[in-house]
């Protein structure tokens, strides 16, 4: 695997932590519990392969109509996440961060992410986001408020509105597009995560539930992308 075909940055929906509880006769929380355990095991495992950035999809804008006790249980996976960090990798490379409206948590939870960010920060190893209480619609709707708030205010013109522009207001500045995304459980759908960044990224879709995902199942999706003629709408002319 040649490190220079190794994408940068890979986003990964994180499905099928209820179905994998459900198929054990658990309740979903242990699913998600699990779940986490593997986003663990795989970030260990993914060191020295080349990949900078992993962007994952934990609790969308639309979760929170799930049962009260589902959301309680995530959240709590969640607390447990962050305190394993000072717990465990306070001296590791990884460099943690968030995207998504977080004004929707409790105030510790909000509190306890702010802080995790703040010690990471200066971290120099893989940079992992995590979407919490995020939607690509909802993302899109903050990074034009904003950039409406600068026209009203007369910092910024109609006409100086770019593609590039918009990326900088969304929450994943400056961190670069991803350029795989992996869904895991077979579904076949965007679920409303990194609609803009994503607009070219290559998808690999696997039928593993996200408990079950495996570096190995991480090495085959970095194998396929590896393998894609990317053109980003144009010819590759020594391919045509």
């Amino acid at each position: 695997m040649a490190e220079k075909q190794v994408p940068e940055h890979i986003g990964i929906i994180m499905d099928g932590n209820g179905r994998w509880a459900k198929k054990r006769l658990l309740p979903r929380v242990m699913g998600h519990s699990q779940g986490a355990k593997a986003l663990d095991n795989l970030l260990n495992s993914a060191k020295g392969l080349g990949v900078k950035h992993i962007t994952v999809y934990a609790f969308s804008t639309e979760n929170w109509k799930r049962a009260e006790d589902e959301v309680s249980g995530i959240m709590g996976i969640l607390r447990e996440y962050i305190n394993k960090y000072f717990r465990e990798y306070a001296d590791s490379d990884f460099r943690v961060d968030s995207i998504g409206d977080l004004s929707r948590l409790s105030p510790d939870l909000q509190r306890d992410i702010a802080q995790l960010k703040e010690a990471s920060k200066d971290k120099t190893g893989i940079h992992l986001t995590i979407a919490m209480n995020y939607g690509g619609r909802d993302e899109i709707k903050r990074a034009v408020r904003k950039i409406a708030e600068e026209v009203k205010a007369g910092i910024l013109q109609p006409e100086d509105i770019t593609e590039e522009l918009i990326s900088a207001h969304l929450d994943s500045a400056p961190t670069p597009d991803p350029e795989l995304i992996i869904r895991t459980s077979g579904e076949l759908r965007t679920s409303n995560f990194l609609i803009w960044q994503g607009a070219y990224a290559e998808y690999y879709i696997t039928d593993k539930l996200w408990p079950d995902f495996t570096i190995d199942d991480f090495k085959l999706a970095i194998d396929s992308y590896c393998k894609r003629d990317r053109r980003f709408g144009g010819r590759n002319e020594e391919k045509k």
